[in-house]
């Protein structure tokens, strides 16, 4: 199964834990990435969460994002068709990384594309996404174990 982890994923366990929600997503975003490590998922990166990943200044939370990303088994390049979905993606309300990252993984035909932003959520699952899912790392972690 390939999965595509946003960076607002990625980013979970270094949130503030001290809301329940905050801290199951976190528990979901490190239990998905063992099992990436294990080998049990595929992991989707992009240009786009290079991007962000090399723009974001805190350390701390960059080099965890890249060593998350090291254990991808794709990559996929920001070309003119993922630019015009994404385009499409952003006219359906979606802010422009976001509709990026959608859009990339919409297109490298990932199984799943895990975010834990509300309106990326909420508007990505209205959105042409086929086959992609759109959905939550703790909705990825229930349907992988169950």
């Amino acid at each position: 199964m390939l999965i595509y982890l946003d960076t607002c994923s990625i980013q979970r366990p270094f949130d503030d834990q001290s809301q329940l929600r905050t801290a199951m997503e976190s528990e979901a975003v490190l239990r998905a990435i063992q099992l990436v490590e294990q080998g049990d998922l595929d992991l989707l990166a992009s240009e786009t969460l290079r991007i962000e990943t090399e723009q974001n200044p805190h350390s701390r939370r960059r080099r965890f994002a890249f060593g998350v990303l090291a254990h991808a088994t794709r990559f996929v390049e920001t070309d003119s068709q993922i630019e015009s979905r994404a385009r499409q993606y952003e006219t359906a309300g979606l802010h422009p990384f976001d509709a990026l990252h959608l859009s990339s993984a919409v297109e490298a035909e990932a199984d799943m594309f895990c975010t834990t932003d509300d309106q990326l959520l909420r508007r990505g699952s209205e959105a042409e996404t086929e086959p992609t899912r759109v959905l939550t790392p703790i909705a990825l972690i229930e349907e992988i174990e169950s």
